[in-house]
């Protein structure tokens, strides 16, 4: 005789099932997703149903232009690739107190001054949003307020406001009678979410949400949610820095590489249209364990400035700390340098950190990394006005990186005078990008390795091959 069939558990994530519960699903390591789905059932046969336009060939379907509307706020509209669009969705994620609902807000307010917003807090009430908005400056006649945690009371205000823009602060606080679980839960925000997107499209109503993030900074709740939407947008700051910075991850009508940078205040949020040099500090003589680099954010390159501190321990395990950089990538220059350089750091604490609070997972700050690294440990200072670019490879050599020419211009616009990249990296850009460049401004020829090629006026680029040439022109030019 058979057994009964027991009732099967299912996870809401990757559908992975099993016979008894667990907290965590064993196919995805997602937690809490797993939920009891019944008893095994077979498939049902789902009949031909009346559809809402026929199918035809791709070629007659007709291209409908759909123009992006401007929140107000440029940074905001750069990352989204020129402003929000009809219908679309925007999830915008980062942790609690970073800044999220102020720049939204602002947004709104903007947004308000020539169309109807709709603004349903979950997690405040009316009057301390009001508060805020004081604050900042965020008051206008077309932007309604609610305080809402209900779906249906949320499409009640949607029916009565008819805004063009829905801001939804924030999805995981709201709940819906017709799905089970308690509000935040997986099925919850599965079902709150589902019904958003749909009254979006219907209405083609530009629709915010704010996402809330677990302790690892990834999107709380099922990742169907990030599928749903059309864009996702990631606020990220350090809680010691004003800076806020928006990253694009996911972009149905723009560019994912680009970034936004914001000035938190007590006064609101503004937009930081120009950030170059907020990462490098002013030293009146040059200082040991330093070295400026260019990254690019998204479209816009960025001096950053790089510094170590390295010093002997008598402890079995020196540590290796970093601050706004991959440690990963920092363990892996260290470990060139040690076997590749002959570096004595092994039995040194060696502590790395960025200025300013910018993250840099670049891979062409490496060069700049080993400098600092390097400065550090000699206790000798760099030359002064020199950036360096480069990415690290494990048998010591420079990997060329992309859009050189944009960097060292940014380089030399801020006074800088020196650059060391790795060899080709103008002649690889030449064809591309000369076109771009400004007549007499840019004069880029090739050199050999290690010979310096005028750029710009008063900036000079070295080119090397390796570390070990990269190293050895320092120790000369110091």
């Amino acid at each position: 005789m058979s057994k009964a069939a027991k009732p099967a558990y299912r996870c809401g994530e990757c559908g992975w099932t099993t016979v008894k519960w667990v907290g965590r699903c064993g196919e995805c390591q997602a937690w809490g997703t797993v939920e009891e789905a019944g008893a095994r059932q077979g498939v049902h046969v789902v009949k031909p149903g009346a559809v809402s336009a026929p199918a035809v060939p791709i070629g007659q379907v007709k291209a409908e232009v759909v123009s992006s509307r401007t929140t107000g706020v440029p940074e905001l509209d750069r990352v989204l690739g020129g402003g929000l669009v009809p219908g679309a969705v925007v999830l915008l994620a980062g942790e609690p107190g970073i800044g999220k609902s102020t720049l939204l807000l602002e947004a709104a307010a903007r947004t308000a001054q020539g169309e109807t917003v709709l603004y349903v807090t979950g997690e405040e009430s009316a009057a301390q949003v009001r508060m805020r908005a004081d604050r900042i400056g965020a008051i206008e006649d077309r932007l309604y307020l609610a305080a809402e945690t209900d779906l249906s009371a949320l499409v009640a205000h949607v029916e009565k406001v008819q805004p063009s823009l829905l801001i939804v602060d924030s999805v995981q606080t709201i709940g819906s009678a017709d799905a089970t679980g308690v509000p935040g839960g997986v099925t919850q925000v599965r079902e709150v979410a589902g019904n958003l997107v749909r009254l979006a499209k219907e209405r083609a109503m530009s629709t915010v949400l704010v996402g809330h993030v677990t302790k690892d900074g990834t999107i709380a709740g099922p990742r169907v949610l990030e599928h749903l939407v059309d864009v996702v947008l990631h606020f990220e700051g350090d809680r010691n820095s004003r800076l806020r910075l928006v990253r694009a991850v996911k972009n149905r009508f723009g560019p994912i590489d680009e970034v936004g940078c914001f000035d938190l205040h007590e006064r609101g949020i503004t937009g930081i249209a120009d950030p170059s040099g907020l990462f490098v500090s002013r030293h009146p003589e040059p200082v040991p364990g330093t070295c400026v680099t260019v990254t690019i954010e998204g479209t816009r390159p960025i001096p950053a400035e790089l510094q170590a501190l390295v010093g002997p321990t008598e402890a079995p395990q020196p540590r290796r700390t970093s601050s706004g950089l991959d440690s990963y990538r920092v363990a892996m220059v260290l470990a060139v340098m040690e076997r590749r350089l002959h570096a004595k750091i092994g039995k040194c604490d060696v502590f790395t950190a960025t200025v300013g609070g910018i993250r840099l997972t670049d891979p062409a700050v490496d060069l700049a990394l080993m400098l600092s690294v390097v400065s550090a440990a000699g206790d000798q200072a760099l030359p002064a006005g020199l950036v360096a670019l480069g990415e690290v490879g494990l048998a010591g050599e420079l990997r060329p990186v992309r859009d050189v020419r944009r960097r060292l211009a940014e380089a030399a616009r801020l006074g800088f005078t020196r650059a060391l990249v790795p060899t080709g990296s103008l002649e690889e850009e030449g064809p591309r990008l000369e076109a771009a460049a400004k007549p007499g401004r840019l004069v880029a020829l090739r050199s050999p390795a290690g010979r310096t090629t005028p750029f710009a006026p008063g900036f000079e680029v070295t080119e090397v091959e390796n570390v070990w040439d990269a190293l050895n022109l320092m120790r000369s030019a110091g």
